[in-house]
């Protein structure tokens, strides 16, 4: 873990936050949150306390690549659990912006690139752990990342979450179908993927929304096994 910098003003720092606006990570950065109105609170912060355990508290060097990287919330929180070299890749310039501020202003050393998960072959290494978070379901080819990034990138584990929406449990089947008989694809069990056609909640790239069976279809038809489901959305996976 490297010491933090306080190489700019709490000013300047505050109108650096204040230009890179809006920020979908709300961390606090030199003492500044990024983003204190975030509409799901004290987002991914929150989130990660849940899981946050099922990674080691002391990743020993290891070698990182956070896909989807956003603002460096993940990224940065593995350099705190000293991981050695820590790549970020995100489509969006902005978020690579704000990910190179924070990672500047607490002194973390991050590797960031502007790239598409379609192109992780580019980086021509794999890597101990990958996060992929919050990605999937705004992919037009979500299998197509899927396996790109366990040919690829992937040489141990896979930090992974994707939105999910539909049937996960045959008391929500009833309730909407109160058949005696269903079709197959009516099951709770059976694996759907629903398209978005325009947008979802405002967000055009909202593409596809998996059900949990969905979910874990995929990550086994590419070549995971999931090891640990600590939270809903939420596994942590292996290479099969």
């Amino acid at each position: 873990m490297t010491a933090r910098s306080n190489r700019i003003s709490t000013s300047e720092l505050e109108d650096r936050i204040h230009a890179l606006r809006p920020w979908f990570h709300n961390m606090e950065i030199g003492g500044i949150e990024t983003a204190p109105d975030h509409f799901l609170g004290d987002y991914p912060a929150f989130k990660f306390a849940n899981f946050a355990h099922i990674l080691p508290e002391d990743l020993e060097g290891r070698s990182v690549l956070d896909i989807g990287c956003n603002a460096g919330f993940y990224s940065m929180e593995m350099k705190r659990r000293n991981a050695g070299r820590v790549v970020g890749i995100d489509s969006d310039p902005r978020y690579l912006e704000q990910a190179k501020l924070a990672a500047e202003t607490e002194g973390f050393e991050l590797e960031l690139h502007q790239m598409s998960v379609y192109d992780v072959a580019k980086l021509g290494e794999k890597f101990d752990l990958v996060i992929f978070m919050g990605v999937l379901y705004h992919l037009r080819h979500p299998l197509l990342a899927l396996d790109l990034i366990h040919e690829h990138v992937c040489g141990d584990k896979m930090l992974f979450q994707c939105l999910q929406r539909g049937w996960n449990t045959v008391a929500e089947v009833e309730a909407d179908y109160p058949f005696s008989e269903w079709e197959i694809f009516d099951k709770p069990d059976y694996p759907k993927l629903h398209f978005v056609e325009h947008s979802y909640a405002g967000d055009p790239t909202n593409w596809f929304f998996p059900n949990r069976a969905a979910v874990e279809a995929m990550l086994r038809s590419s070549g995971f096994t999931i090891r640990e489901h600590p939270e809903r959305e939420v596994y942590l996976c292996t290479r099969s």
